[in-house]
C-alpha cells in the first residue's frame, strides 16, 4: 500500500536550520511570538497534503476495528504522549472500550510526565510492549516520530509486521525508514524548526492534526457520531452531563427537564435516551434497535421510522 519512493532523504528535513530564526535570541518578545506563529502558519497545509494518505489510513484503521482489532500509537517523548492523548480522549468523546485505542511511549508511564530519553534507543523494548498487549494480525499500529528514525518506534513497526498486522507511519522527513518499514505512510513535511531540532514545536502540531483526523474520522464511521454530535460520549462529569442533555434536546427537541430524564431512563446512556424519547420506546426495545444498526443511531431511527 505504501506508494512512497524507497529512496530515503539524504538529509534530515527536522535537523535543518530554519533561517527564519537564526537571529531569534537578539529578537524583541513580540518578534519571537510572531516567528513562531508564522511558522505554525505552514503546519495545516504540510498536513493538507497527506489527506489521500491520511484517507487510507483511516480506512484501514476502521476496517481493522470494525472487523474486532485494535489500533496502537507507539511513540518516544513528544510523539508518545500525543499518542497517549489522543487514545485517552476515545473513551470520554466516544464511548469506546479503553482497550480499543491504546497508547504507548518508550519507557512507560513514567515517561508521560518525565523524559525518559535512553528507552526510545530500545527497538527490541517496542516488540515485547506490543506482545505484552496480545498484538494480533487484526489491530492496527500506528508508528509516531518527527524523524522517523527512533529506534522504539521501528520496532515496533517490525514487531508488527512479525504478526501480520497493519502498520502505519507519522512522520516528518520524507522517505525516512519508519515510512519504507509501514504499509501505509504519513508525512506532514513542516520544514525546520524555529528552535533547531525541537519537533515538539511543528512537527508535533503536524502529528497532533493528523491523530485528531484518523480517530475522528474513524468514530465517524464507526457510528460513534451522529452530524456532528458525540452521541456515544460517557456523562462522567458535569459538564459532560449537561452536553448529553443538549444533544438529547437537540435532537428530539425536548426541553432540558424531558432530556435529563430521558438520560436517567436511558442509564446514562444517549443513543439510548435520543430513540426512546424519538421513538416511545423502552430501554430494551431502543438497545435492540441500535444493535440492529451497528449502532448508528441515524440508521435505527430512519429503520424503525420505515418499519410497519
Amino acid at each position: 500500500m505504501n506508494r512512497r519512493s524507497a529512496e530515503p532523504s539524504p538529509s534530515y528535513v527536522t535537523e535543518q536550520i530554519n533561517l527564519a530564526s537564526t537571529d531569534l535570541d537578539r529578537r524583541s518578545t513580540a518578534d519571537i511570538l510572531r516567528i513562531i506563529n508564522d511558522e505554525d502558519k505552514t503546519v495545516p497545509a504540510a498536513v493538507e497534503r497527506e489527506i489521500p494518505r491520511i484517507a487510507t489510513a483511516a480506512d484501514a484503521i476502521h476496517a481493522a476495528l470494525a472487523a474486532g482489532g485494535r489500533l496502537f500509537y507507539v511513540g518516544a517523548g513528544t510523539s508518545g504522549r500525543l499518542g497517549i492523548i489522543d487514545a485517552a480522549e476515545c473513551p470520554p468523546t466516544f464511548g469506546t472500550d479503553p482497550e480499543l485505542v491504546q497508547g504507548i511511549i518508550s519507557g512507560g508511564e513514567p515517561a508521560v510526565f518525565r523524559a525518559q530519553e535512553g528507552a526510545e534507543d530500545d527497538p527490541e523494548q517496542a516488540g515485547r510492549d506490543l506482545l505484552a498487549r496480545a498484538l494480533s494480525p487484526r489491530d492496527v499500529v500506528v508508528g509516531l516520530s518527527a524523524s522517523g528514525r527512533t529506534p522504539y518506534v521501528l520496532g515496533a513497526l517490525e514487531a508488527a509486521k512479525r504478526v501480520g498486522a497493519v502498520t502505519i507511519a507519522v512522520s516528518c522527513n520524507p522517505g525516512s525508514p519508519l515510512s519504507q518499514r509501514a504499509d501505509i505512510s504519513i508525512e506532514p513535511v513542516v520544514g525546520p524548526e524555529v528552535v533547531t531540532g525541537s519537533t515538539r514545536m511543528k512537527a508535533a502540531t503536524a502529528e497532533k492534526l493528523v491523530l485528531n483526523m484518523l480517530s475522528t474520522t474513524v468514530m465517524v464511521k464507526l457510528g460513534r457520531v451522529s452530524s456532528n454530535l458525540m452521541v456515544d460520549l460517557r456523562a462522567g462529569s458535569a459538564k459532560l452531563v449537561r452536553r448529553a442533555r443538549r444533544i438529547i434536546s437537540l435532537t428530539t427537541g425536548v426541553s432540558d427537564s424531558d432530556a435529563a430524564k430521558a438520560l436517567e431512563a436511558a442509564g446514562g446512556h444517549v443513543k439510548a435516551a435520543i430513540v426512546m424519547t424519538g421513538l416511545g420506546v423502552d430501554l430494551p426495545e431502543a438497545q435492540r434497535l441500535l444493535d440492529a444498526a451497528n449502532g448508528r443511531l441515524t440508521d435505527a431511527l430512519e429503520a424503525a421510522k420505515q418499519s410497519p
